[in-house]
């Protein structure tokens, strides 16, 4: 049985941004059922450190500046079955904000040292701090986890542990880029600054550093793994992808059905499911009520639950806006961030009473409320590596109206004449980056709406797919044994 430790930063339901938290909550219990042995690694954020139970001291964690301290701690969370390893670190961990920024959204100033120690617990772990658990893998989540790759790299070159590293991309435009000075808080060789290494146009890289010393490569969708080997999504890391292609496996993410499910969601105001969908009435109901829109079941109601930022295609949404209000749709808005946008929104629920309703921050019952209430759900993003929201959409039937990029590619089929014809469309698809193939897009929701027979007959499919996280695990489980093997 292969031993896996899994690096995040993230874990949900204790501590959350973005979709990370999701995967990182999830995909332990899946590669445990796959037959794999996973724990996990994560950085002792209050959220988390104040959560351990049953925990115990492994070992001290020197750290490569002089002051500080910082210790690994084995225990318990709340939900997961399997034994945790916390990186106490107080100095670094224990702050306001969420875990990247402080509470007015500026980066921590020591970020390249708060996650290289991750990376350094990660390494000593692989070194057998631990002597009761030793991983053979070590599993990096994104940005944050990516020196754990350098780091067990350097211990195996070392000779004190023979462990392999997988690399998971959630994000390739993120890329924790630092100044090159930083290097030596980074407690790695000299030589690991270099092209073959950490340096990225003159700067630090930690994702560059996952993409050079992993054995093996992930990322959360195959179409993503394939755009990001071209130069207009590799974020400048193209070329080092495609000379890694033969490592590199796009595996989709997967949805946690006993959390996103209507038919056991205690957060929506009824149950429903696919063979008894008259609960989502009774939500759309409830949502229109608690965000101040006009409460009209004959409105189409379109969903947006997002980081406010022009990657996830909202001017799209903002130039076409007027579309869609004048047709007769509602639109609710979940999210923050980029100021411009937000101040595009104010704007727009001020001229929309009724009609346009925005909520702010990371509001998880919310959110389920938003997929079990609206209609349609947009996700228009320029990129999109997976793309959870589509997802749970499916599962709530709220059909996702998305652009044909990354993992929105990979699981929305478009309501075309031959694809409703076999049953098969799931939600609305549109080609380019464009306003007007966006508009397009929405004028086919509407007109589908105005059918609502064949909207039943859509919503009906879209809810009975199922992208689980039983196929991605045997597929991560491969990768694992693939590098064990040799």
């Amino acid at each position: 049985m292969t031993r896996v430790l899994q690096v995040s930063a993230e874990l949900y339901p204790l501590l959350k941004t973005g979709g990370l938290a999701d995967v990182a909550g999830a995909l332990p219990a899946a590669l445990a059922a796959a037959g794999a042995e996973p724990r996990l690694l994560v950085p002792g954020f209050p959220a988390l450190r104040e959560s351990l139970s049953k925990e115990c001291a492994v070992a001290p964690v020197a750290l490569p500046w002089s002051e500080g301290r910082a210790a690994l701690l084995r225990g318990r969370l709340p939900g997961f079955e399997l034994p945790v390893y916390v990186l106490d670190a107080p100095g670094l961990f224990d702050r306001p904000g969420n875990p990247y920024a402080d509470a007015n959204g500026m980066a921590y100033a020591d970020n390249h040292r708060r996650f290289a120690l991750l990376g350094l617990a990660a390494a000593r772990l692989a070194e057998g701090v631990d002597g009761s658990w030793r991983p053979d893998i070590v599993h990096a989540h994104d940005w944050h986890a990516g020196l754990a790759c350098a780091h067990v790299a350097a211990s195996r070159a070392r000779r004190r542990t023979e462990a392999r590293t997988v690399f998971t991309v959630h994000n390739l435009a993120y890329q924790g880029l630092f100044p090159a000075d930083y290097f030596c808080d980074l407690g790695l060789p000299p030589q690991h600054y270099a092209v073959e290494g950490l340096e990225f146009y003159g700067q630090v890289s930690f994702m560059k550093a996952g993409l050079h010393f992993a054995d093996a490569i992930t990322t959360v969708s195959p179409s993503y793994a394939r755009e990001i080997q071209t130069p207009e999504q590799g974020c400048g890391l193209d070329g080092l992808l495609r000379h890694r292609a033969g490592v590199l496996h796009g595996i989709l993410n997967g949805v946690d059905y006993g959390i996103w499910s209507p038919a056991h969601d205690r957060s929506i105001a009824q149950a429903y499911d696919v063979d008894r969908p008259e609960g989502k009435a009774a939500c759309k109901a409830t949502l229109q009520r608690e965000c101040g829109l006009d409460v009209k079941p004959g409105a189409p109601l379109f969903g947006i639950v997002s980081r406010l930022t022009e990657q996830k295609g909202l001017p799209l949404v903002l130039e076409a806006l007027n579309d869609l209000i004048d047709a007769g749709g509602q639109l609710v808005i979940l999210g923050a961030g980029d100021a411009r946008l937000e101040a595009a929104f104010v704007d727009a629920v001020a001229r929309h009473p009724g009609q346009i309703a925005r909520r702010t921050g990371m509001d998880e019952g919310l959110a389920h409320r938003i997929y079990a209430g609206s209609d349609v759900v947009l996700v228009p993003s320029r990129f999109e590596p997976c793309g959870l929201t589509q997802l749970y959409g499916l599962s709530y039937g709220a059909l996702p109206l998305v652009h044909r990029v990354g993992g929105l590619r990979d699981t929305v089929v478009d309501t075309t004449l031959e694809d409703l014809a076999a049953g098969t469309a799931t939600g609305f698809v549109f080609n380019a980056f464009t306003a007007d193939a966006y508009r397009r897009a929405l004028r086919r929701a509407f007109a589908l709406w105005s059918r609502q027979e064949f909207w039943a007959r859509v919503r009906g499919t879209a809810m009975r797919g199922h992208f689980g996280w039983d196929g991605a695990a045997r597929r991560y489980v491969a990768v694992y044994e693939g590098l064990t093997s040799g």
